[in-house]
């Protein structure tokens, strides 16, 4: 249940980069601002989406160092 959250917080991440591309001001450097805003939210998604990923279904499973 708590894989949704990735698809939660990826919406909610799409319609701020949604946002963000109508209120960059218009000028001369609109294109590269614009693409530098998008790109940073969207990296900041994925090292989020990784990071809870990574804890939520780990590689290695954790091991006792002695029996209980």
């Amino acid at each position: 249940m708590s894989g949704f959250n990735i698809v939660w917080v990826g919406l909610s991440v799409g319609a701020l980069v949604f946002a963000s591309y109508f209120s960059v001001p218009k000028g001369p450097n609109q294109t590269t601002i614009r693409t530098s805003v998008i790109l940073a939210i969207i990296c900041c998604y994925l090292m989020w989406a990784i990071t809870y990923l990574a804890q939520l279904h780990p590689l290695i499973k954790p091991k006792r160092s002695h029996p209980v």
